[in-house]
């Protein structure tokens, strides 16, 4: 349902026609239709103090000519990605995620201030099962769970106690435009769904655990 083309410092998620997707992207945020999603990789140092990231995010994508997709950034290696795919009932799902966790926070307690880092988790996840604007904003829930239960079981122990995800995390979920309403954990939808963004970041979370080991 994904295809995913790797060119560093970008990576591009391309779906199969055009879908509904919902995010808090840096780059096309919000409900849009399109049928591309793409990954921008910098390093830390590479977003100074003074620098405005929104526009400079905005002239790379200008020059690339990729003002229609929906763009993310992160510092993580791209080559890292993982893909991971479930289904339930009539329903399959699929999940593009990157995790990087050098910023990594738990939930109500902040260590570090905006912009300390760019080590995030990004993830694209999408169903075939076509929805409503308010059955995606459920299923942004429902990946938004599923990340914070990969990094629980699987990530770093802060200060504060179990990491739930960093500073910086973003989420596009997407779907075909239909009328269908409720994506909840009873649901196909939301089972394979949650099934996909669990293992993508499980996988993700583990690879750079193991690179942290000396």
């Amino acid at each position: 349902m994904i295809r995913v083309t790797l060119d560093t410092p970008w990576m591009a998620a391309d779906l199969p026609v055009p879908f509904r997707l919902l995010s808090f992207a840096l780059w096309n945020p919000g409900f849009v239709t399109a049928k591309r999603v793409v990954w921008r990789e910098v390093r830390d140092a590479d977003l100074t103090e003074d620098l405005d990231a929104l526009e400079w995010f905005a002239a790379q994508m200008t020059a690339r000519g990729e003002e229609e997709a929906i763009g993310l950034i992160t510092s993580r290696d791209l080559g890292k990605y993982r893909l991971e795919s479930a289904e339930s009932g009539l329903s399959r799902a699929t999940c593009l995620a990157t995790v990087g966790l050098t910023n990594a926070e738990r939930i109500g307690h902040r260590q570090m201030q905006a912009g300390a880092g760019f080590g995030t988790i990004n993830l694209l996840a999408v169903t075939d099962t076509a929805l409503s604007n308010t059955a995606l904003i459920e299923l942004l829930s429902i990946a938004a769970e599923a990340r914070t239960a990969a990094v629980m079981e699987h990530g770093p122990i802060l200060p504060a106690g179990r990491a739930t995800g960093t500073g910086t995390d973003c989420i596009v979920v997407g779907a075909p435009p239909g009328d269908k309403r409720f994506t909840g954990l009873h649901t196909d939808v939301g089972e394979a769904l949650g099934a996909a963004v669990y293992r993508a970041v499980a996988n993700g979370v583990e690879d750079w655990m193991a690179e942290q080991t000396p």
